[in-house]
Protein backbone atom coordinates (compact mmCIF):
# COMPACT_ATOMS: atom_id res chain seq x y z
CA UNK A 1 0.00 0.00 0.00
CA UNK A 2 1.50 3.40 -0.96
CA UNK A 3 1.32 6.56 1.87
CA UNK A 4 -1.12 8.17 0.62
CA UNK A 5 -3.64 5.15 0.63
CA UNK A 6 -2.31 4.54 4.27
CA UNK A 7 -3.07 8.26 4.82
CA UNK A 8 -6.46 7.60 3.55
CA UNK A 9 -7.32 4.55 4.77
CA UNK A 10 -5.92 5.94 8.44
CA UNK A 11 -8.05 8.63 7.94
CA UNK A 12 -11.26 6.76 7.15
CA UNK A 13 -10.60 4.72 10.15
CA UNK A 14 -10.49 7.58 12.48
CA UNK A 15 -13.79 8.91 11.45
CA UNK A 16 -15.41 5.39 11.45
CA UNK A 17 -14.85 5.64 15.18
CA UNK A 18 -15.48 9.42 15.90
CA UNK A 19 -19.18 10.25 16.52
CA UNK A 20 -21.35 10.41 13.04
CA UNK A 21 -22.52 13.87 12.65
CA UNK A 22 -26.03 14.86 12.34
CA UNK A 23 -27.01 18.18 10.66
CA UNK A 24 -30.35 20.09 11.36
CA UNK A 25 -30.71 22.90 9.25
CA UNK A 26 -27.56 22.08 6.92
CA UNK A 27 -28.10 24.57 4.50
CA UNK A 28 -25.07 25.01 2.08
CA UNK A 29 -23.16 22.71 4.64
CA UNK A 30 -20.28 25.29 6.13
CA UNK A 31 -20.43 23.91 9.50
CA UNK A 32 -20.89 20.47 7.55
CA UNK A 33 -17.62 20.97 6.20
CA UNK A 34 -15.95 22.11 9.05
CA UNK A 35 -17.02 19.10 10.86
CA UNK A 36 -15.94 16.76 7.66
CA UNK A 37 -12.30 18.31 7.49
CA UNK A 38 -11.72 17.63 11.27
CA UNK A 39 -12.44 13.86 10.15
CA UNK A 40 -15.95 13.39 11.43
CA UNK A 41 -17.95 11.57 9.14
CA UNK A 42 -21.57 13.39 8.19
CA UNK A 43 -24.15 10.85 8.24
CA UNK A 44 -27.64 12.46 7.93
CA UNK A 45 -28.18 16.21 7.14
CA UNK A 46 -31.59 18.00 7.03
CA UNK A 47 -32.89 21.48 5.37
CA UNK A 48 -36.00 23.12 4.42
CA UNK A 49 -34.29 24.41 1.02
CA UNK A 50 -33.99 21.84 -1.90
CA UNK A 51 -31.76 23.90 -3.35
CA UNK A 52 -29.52 23.81 -0.37
CA UNK A 53 -30.06 19.80 -0.07
CA UNK A 54 -29.08 19.68 -4.19
CA UNK A 55 -26.15 21.51 -2.71
CA UNK A 56 -25.18 18.97 0.10
CA UNK A 57 -25.79 16.25 -2.31
CA UNK A 58 -23.12 17.63 -4.73
CA UNK A 59 -20.24 18.64 -1.95
CA UNK A 60 -21.33 15.68 0.23
CA UNK A 61 -21.46 12.75 -1.17
CA UNK A 62 -22.68 9.28 0.53
CA UNK A 63 -24.68 11.37 2.92
CA UNK A 64 -28.27 11.10 3.35
CA UNK A 65 -29.43 14.69 2.77
CA UNK A 66 -33.23 15.31 3.59
CA UNK A 67 -35.47 18.50 1.69
CA UNK A 68 -37.86 18.81 4.53
CA UNK A 69 -39.41 21.45 6.98
CA UNK A 70 -38.49 20.05 10.75
CA UNK A 71 -41.22 21.95 11.84
CA UNK A 72 -43.67 19.23 9.93
CA UNK A 73 -41.07 16.20 10.11
CA UNK A 74 -41.33 16.67 14.00
CA UNK A 75 -38.54 14.78 16.50
CA UNK A 76 -40.28 11.02 15.56
CA UNK A 77 -40.31 11.85 11.57
CA UNK A 78 -36.06 12.85 11.88
CA UNK A 79 -35.42 10.03 13.54
CA UNK A 80 -37.27 7.73 11.45
CA UNK A 81 -34.97 9.07 8.45
CA UNK A 82 -31.78 9.20 11.09
CA UNK A 83 -32.08 5.39 11.65
CA UNK A 84 -32.20 4.70 7.69
CA UNK A 85 -28.62 6.40 7.49
CA UNK A 86 -27.14 5.08 11.39
CA UNK A 87 -27.53 2.24 12.86
CA UNK A 88 -29.41 2.09 16.30
CA UNK A 89 -27.03 2.71 19.08
CA UNK A 90 -24.52 4.63 17.35
CA UNK A 91 -22.54 7.47 18.37
CA UNK A 92 -23.51 10.70 17.35
CA UNK A 93 -23.11 14.11 17.48
CA UNK A 94 -26.06 16.73 16.03
CA UNK A 95 -25.25 20.13 14.87
CA UNK A 96 -26.92 23.51 13.11
CA UNK A 97 -28.03 26.63 13.71
CA UNK A 98 -31.62 27.70 13.19
CA UNK A 99 -32.36 30.21 10.91
CA UNK A 100 -31.51 33.65 12.55
CA UNK A 101 -33.50 36.24 11.25
CA UNK A 102 -36.28 36.26 13.98
CA UNK A 103 -33.36 37.10 16.50
CA UNK A 104 -31.09 39.21 14.42
CA UNK A 105 -30.29 42.96 15.21
CA UNK A 106 -30.52 43.81 11.49
CA UNK A 107 -34.20 42.97 11.88
CA UNK A 108 -35.75 45.97 13.52
CA UNK A 109 -39.33 44.66 13.75
CA UNK A 110 -37.97 41.61 15.62
CA UNK A 111 -40.13 40.01 18.59
CA UNK A 112 -39.72 37.64 21.34
CA UNK A 113 -43.31 36.66 19.46
CA UNK A 114 -41.54 35.60 15.95
CA UNK A 115 -42.58 32.13 15.24
CA UNK A 116 -38.92 30.91 13.74
CA UNK A 117 -37.69 31.69 17.48
CA UNK A 118 -39.51 28.81 18.50
CA UNK A 119 -36.73 26.88 16.01
CA UNK A 120 -34.45 26.16 19.18
CA UNK A 121 -37.28 24.32 21.29
CA UNK A 122 -37.93 22.18 18.26
CA UNK A 123 -34.21 21.79 18.21
CA UNK A 124 -34.05 19.84 21.61
CA UNK A 125 -37.12 18.53 21.24
CA UNK A 126 -35.02 16.45 18.58
CA UNK A 127 -32.08 15.79 19.97
CA UNK A 128 -34.24 14.13 22.65
CA UNK A 129 -36.15 12.49 20.74
CA UNK A 130 -32.68 11.10 18.99
CA UNK A 131 -31.09 10.66 22.42
CA UNK A 132 -33.56 7.34 22.50
CA UNK A 133 -32.11 5.57 19.51
CA UNK A 134 -28.74 6.65 19.56
CA UNK A 135 -25.72 7.91 22.28
CA UNK A 136 -25.85 11.55 21.45
CA UNK A 137 -22.05 12.25 22.67
CA UNK A 138 -22.46 16.28 21.59
CA UNK A 139 -24.41 19.10 20.58
CA UNK A 140 -23.57 21.77 18.34
CA UNK A 141 -25.91 25.35 18.71
CA UNK A 142 -25.00 28.63 16.22
CA UNK A 143 -26.87 31.68 15.92
CA UNK A 144 -26.45 35.49 15.89
CA UNK A 145 -25.52 37.62 18.60
CA UNK A 146 -29.03 39.50 19.24
CA UNK A 147 -30.02 35.97 20.26
CA UNK A 148 -29.00 36.97 23.82
CA UNK A 149 -30.42 40.39 23.74
CA UNK A 150 -32.63 40.94 26.50
CA UNK A 151 -36.42 40.51 24.23
CA UNK A 152 -35.16 36.91 23.58
CA UNK A 153 -33.38 36.04 26.75
CA UNK A 154 -36.48 33.49 27.58
CA UNK A 155 -35.97 31.52 24.44
CA UNK A 156 -32.29 31.35 25.04
CA UNK A 157 -32.25 30.38 28.63
CA UNK A 158 -34.87 27.58 28.11
CA UNK A 159 -31.99 26.52 25.12
CA UNK A 160 -29.62 26.57 27.71
CA UNK A 161 -31.40 24.57 30.43
CA UNK A 162 -33.35 22.64 27.76
CA UNK A 163 -29.65 21.11 26.77
CA UNK A 164 -28.54 20.93 30.81
CA UNK A 165 -31.37 18.67 31.46
CA UNK A 166 -30.48 16.34 28.76
CA UNK A 167 -27.38 15.72 30.07
CA UNK A 168 -25.12 18.09 28.85
CA UNK A 169 -22.30 20.67 29.64
CA UNK A 170 -22.31 23.67 27.96
CA UNK A 171 -19.40 26.01 26.44
CA UNK A 172 -20.98 29.12 25.15
CA UNK A 173 -18.69 31.48 22.65
CA UNK A 174 -18.78 34.47 20.99
CA UNK A 175 -16.29 33.55 17.71
CA UNK A 176 -15.53 35.93 14.83
CA UNK A 177 -14.34 34.25 11.56
CA UNK A 178 -11.87 36.94 11.28
CA UNK A 179 -9.77 34.69 13.90
CA UNK A 180 -10.08 31.89 11.91
CA UNK A 181 -8.33 32.80 9.04
CA UNK A 182 -11.63 33.89 7.18
CA UNK A 183 -11.78 37.39 5.87
CA UNK A 184 -15.09 38.69 7.31
CA UNK A 185 -15.94 40.46 10.94
CA UNK A 186 -18.73 38.11 11.11
CA UNK A 187 -19.74 37.24 14.80
CA UNK A 188 -22.22 34.42 16.25
CA UNK A 189 -22.88 32.52 19.16
CA UNK A 190 -22.04 29.12 19.43
CA UNK A 191 -22.74 26.51 22.21
CA UNK A 192 -20.91 23.44 22.56
CA UNK A 193 -22.67 20.74 24.53
CA UNK A 194 -20.83 17.99 25.67
CA UNK A 195 -22.45 15.00 27.25
CA UNK A 196 -21.51 15.59 31.26
CA UNK A 197 -19.77 12.14 31.79
CA UNK A 198 -17.45 12.46 28.77
CA UNK A 199 -16.60 15.99 28.95
CA UNK A 200 -12.58 16.06 29.33
CA UNK A 201 -12.25 19.72 28.83
CA UNK A 202 -14.26 22.55 28.01
CA UNK A 203 -14.40 23.51 23.88
CA UNK A 204 -11.69 26.10 22.99
CA UNK A 205 -11.61 26.12 19.41
CA UNK A 206 -7.95 27.54 18.53
CA UNK A 207 -7.55 30.40 16.68
CA UNK A 208 -5.98 30.38 12.99
CA UNK A 209 -3.98 32.53 10.69
CA UNK A 210 -5.06 33.19 7.02
CA UNK A 211 -6.04 35.56 5.03
CA UNK A 212 -7.69 38.84 6.69
CA UNK A 213 -8.52 41.16 3.27
CA UNK A 214 -10.53 41.33 0.90
CA UNK A 215 -7.62 41.77 -1.61
CA UNK A 216 -6.19 38.60 -0.63
CA UNK A 217 -9.09 36.61 -0.96
CA UNK A 218 -10.47 37.23 -4.39
CA UNK A 219 -8.17 39.86 -5.71
CA UNK A 220 -6.94 37.58 -8.54
CA UNK A 221 -9.98 36.33 -9.83
CA UNK A 222 -11.15 37.13 -13.06
CA UNK A 223 -14.26 39.71 -14.22
CA UNK A 224 -17.39 37.01 -13.19
CA UNK A 225 -19.93 36.13 -15.80
CA UNK A 226 -23.39 38.65 -15.47
CA UNK A 227 -26.83 36.55 -14.90
CA UNK A 228 -28.91 35.86 -17.83
CA UNK A 229 -31.60 33.12 -18.68
CA UNK A 230 -30.09 30.74 -20.58
CA UNK A 231 -26.72 31.27 -18.82
CA UNK A 232 -25.68 27.65 -17.44
CA UNK A 233 -22.78 26.35 -15.36
CA UNK A 234 -21.14 25.34 -18.83
CA UNK A 235 -21.04 29.09 -19.92
CA UNK A 236 -18.63 30.39 -16.89
CA UNK A 237 -15.28 28.39 -17.36
CA UNK A 238 -13.81 29.23 -13.89
CA UNK A 239 -16.12 28.09 -11.63
CA UNK A 240 -19.91 27.47 -11.87
CA UNK A 241 -20.61 29.98 -9.00
CA UNK A 242 -18.28 33.17 -10.20
CA UNK A 243 -21.70 34.79 -11.64
CA UNK A 244 -23.20 37.89 -10.52
CA UNK A 245 -26.30 40.00 -11.27
CA UNK A 246 -26.05 42.78 -14.04
CA UNK A 247 -25.53 46.02 -12.89
CA UNK A 248 -28.04 47.82 -14.20
CA UNK A 249 -29.01 50.15 -11.25
CA UNK A 250 -28.41 53.90 -11.83
CA UNK A 251 -26.19 53.82 -8.58
CA UNK A 252 -23.73 51.55 -10.49
CA UNK A 253 -23.82 53.41 -13.68
CA UNK A 254 -23.23 57.18 -11.81
CA UNK A 255 -20.85 55.35 -9.56
CA UNK A 256 -22.88 56.34 -6.24
CA UNK A 257 -22.54 52.90 -5.15
CA UNK A 258 -19.35 53.67 -2.92
CA UNK A 259 -19.57 52.90 0.98
CA UNK A 260 -23.24 54.50 1.12
CA UNK A 261 -26.45 52.43 2.86
CA UNK A 262 -26.49 49.50 3.03
CA UNK A 263 -28.23 48.11 -0.13
CA UNK A 264 -24.98 49.91 -2.02
CA UNK A 265 -22.64 49.15 1.04
CA UNK A 266 -18.96 48.99 -0.95
CA UNK A 267 -16.15 46.41 0.39
CA UNK A 268 -13.12 47.91 0.48
CA UNK A 269 -9.67 46.02 -0.88
CA UNK A 270 -7.30 46.41 2.48
CA UNK A 271 -10.26 45.67 4.88
CA UNK A 272 -12.26 42.35 5.80
CA UNK A 273 -15.72 42.04 4.40
CA UNK A 274 -18.17 42.51 6.99
CA UNK A 275 -20.72 40.02 7.18
CA UNK A 276 -21.21 38.90 3.68
CA UNK A 277 -24.56 39.34 2.43
CA UNK A 278 -28.39 39.71 4.00
CA UNK A 279 -31.90 38.87 1.95
CA UNK A 280 -32.14 37.87 -1.18
CA UNK A 281 -29.55 39.17 -4.15
CA UNK A 282 -28.91 41.43 -1.24
CA UNK A 283 -25.01 41.33 -1.69
CA UNK A 284 -22.09 43.54 -0.95
CA UNK A 285 -20.44 45.66 -3.65
CA UNK A 286 -17.26 44.73 -5.18
CA UNK A 287 -14.47 46.79 -4.18
CA UNK A 288 -14.25 48.38 -7.72
CA UNK A 289 -18.00 49.92 -7.18
CA UNK A 290 -19.06 48.77 -10.90
CA UNK A 291 -21.13 45.70 -9.62
CA UNK A 292 -21.92 43.24 -7.03
CA UNK A 293 -20.08 40.54 -5.47
CA UNK A 294 -19.96 37.21 -7.69
CA UNK A 295 -21.27 34.25 -5.68
CA UNK A 296 -17.81 32.37 -5.96
CA UNK A 297 -16.27 35.95 -4.42
CA UNK A 298 -18.80 35.92 -1.73
CA UNK A 299 -18.28 32.09 -1.30
CA UNK A 300 -14.29 32.64 -0.87
CA UNK A 301 -14.83 35.73 1.42
CA UNK A 302 -16.52 33.00 3.80
CA UNK A 303 -14.33 30.50 3.66
CA UNK A 304 -15.47 28.02 1.30
CA UNK A 305 -12.87 26.10 -0.42
CA UNK A 306 -12.51 26.67 -4.15
CA UNK A 307 -13.91 22.93 -4.66
CA UNK A 308 -17.51 23.84 -3.53
CA UNK A 309 -20.29 24.25 -5.40
CA UNK A 310 -23.52 25.83 -4.90
CA UNK A 311 -26.43 24.51 -6.45
CA UNK A 312 -30.02 26.71 -6.78
CA UNK A 313 -30.68 30.12 -8.91
CA UNK A 314 -28.79 32.80 -8.03
CA UNK A 315 -31.33 34.14 -5.03
CA UNK A 316 -30.99 30.69 -3.67
CA UNK A 317 -27.22 30.73 -4.23
CA UNK A 318 -26.92 34.08 -1.90
CA UNK A 319 -29.07 32.75 0.42
CA UNK A 320 -27.11 29.86 1.30
CA UNK A 321 -23.54 31.54 1.00
CA UNK A 322 -24.68 34.10 3.52
CA UNK A 323 -26.31 31.83 6.20
CA UNK A 324 -23.83 29.29 6.28
CA UNK A 325 -20.96 29.00 8.89
CA UNK A 326 -17.35 29.98 7.62
CA UNK A 327 -15.66 26.38 7.14
CA UNK A 328 -12.33 27.41 8.70
CA UNK A 329 -14.18 28.00 11.86
CA UNK A 330 -16.04 25.39 11.78
CA UNK A 331 -13.01 23.14 11.28
CA UNK A 332 -11.70 24.87 14.72
CA UNK A 333 -14.52 24.14 16.41
CA UNK A 334 -14.97 20.28 15.22
CA UNK A 335 -11.35 20.03 16.37
CA UNK A 336 -11.95 21.52 20.01
CA UNK A 337 -14.82 18.85 20.11
CA UNK A 338 -12.57 16.01 19.17
CA UNK A 339 -10.06 17.08 22.36
CA UNK A 340 -12.79 17.64 24.98
CA UNK A 341 -14.15 13.96 24.08
CA UNK A 342 -10.33 12.92 24.42
CA UNK A 343 -10.19 11.76 20.76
Amino acid sequence: MTKAKQQLSNTQSKANQLPKIVSLFSGAGGLDHGFKSAGFKLSAAFDISPAAIETHKRNFRGATATAGDLIALGPRGVASIVKKAIDAGSRIGIIGGPPCQGFSRANTTATASDPRNQLPKLYIEIVQELQRHFDVEFVVFENVLGMRDKKHSAAYQSLLSGLRALGFDITEKELCALDFGVPQTRRRIVLSAIRTDLAVKPVRPRRKKGATTVREAIGALPQPKFFSRDLTEKDIPHHPNHWTMNPISPRFQMKAASHGGRCFKQLTWQKPSPTIAFGHREIYVHPNGKRRLSILEAMLLQGFPRTFVLKGNLSEQVEQVSNAVPPPLAKSLASAIRRSLGE
